[in-house]
């Protein structure tokens, strides 16, 4: 199945370079371009893609803006967020509003490639090294958290809460089965639950909703 990926920034080049890198890739096509937020709407809900490469810092309507109202949408797109550096102040209230994850813009052609098939699969593009400081580092700098509803967690089963904990710390559905010595189809159906029982999109939001629930603390 083709992956569909449509590109958001407001630099021609930056549109046109990841637009050729990403269509010599197999599995996936480039359906179209936006130049800010607004347009990105507009594209989203014409061109149905299945990932949104989205620019934070865009004239007219940010990438901020523009990806919380995608994820309010219910559309199926997945917005995998573009950055220039790994610690940029807008990412983790981008995680917040719904990005799937995020990717540096000095990307090489194939972590490109690699970062849409893993976005478009459901997983959360962000290595466990990423995941720990950036959701450390944002919590503390977030000027207005999100209220968040302890009590959700009280949903989860002991297990469920214990696989939680280490998707927060950035560990894959393998290093969670090898840690807790179970197969990893069990940690899929427990990250399946998981997602339902919280309202969810992704582990990336269950990360976050971790740290925001206090069930794991920064540092």
């Amino acid at each position: 199945m083709t992956i569909r990926v449509l590109i958001v920034d407001d630099q021609m080049m930056v549109r046109e370079g990841f637009s050729v890198l990403l269509n010599a890739m197999e599995g996936i096509e480039v359906v179209g371009e936006a130049v800010d937020g607004r347009e990105a709407i507009t594209q989203v809900a014409a061109l149905r893609p299945d990932v949104v490469l989205m620019d934070i810092r865009m004239p007219q309507m940010n990438g901020l803006e523009a990806t919380r109202e995608i994820v309010a949408a219910d559309t199926d797109a997945k917005v995998l967020v573009l950055t220039t550096f790994d610690l940029d102040e807008y990412v983790y209230q981008a995680l917040r509003a719904g990005a799937s994850g995020f990717l540096l813009k000095d990307a090489s052609a194939r972590q490109l490639a690699d970062g849409v098939r893993v976005v478009a699969a459901g997983e959360a593009l962000l290595a466990p090294s990423v995941t720990k400081r950036l959701i450390a580092e944002f919590s503390k700098l977030s000027e207005a958290p999100r209220l968040v509803d302890p009590a959700g967690l009280g949903e989860l089963t002991e297990r469920e809460k214990e696989v939680l904990v280490l998707i927060a710390q950035g560990l894959s559905n393998g290093e969670i089965a090898g840690r807790l010595i179970v197969a990893e189809s069990t940690i899929k159906t427990h990250v399946s639950r998981i997602l339902v029982k919280l309202g969810l999109r992704d582990r990336t939001q269950a990360a976050v909703f971790a740290y925001e629930t206090r069930l794991v603390t920064p540092g």
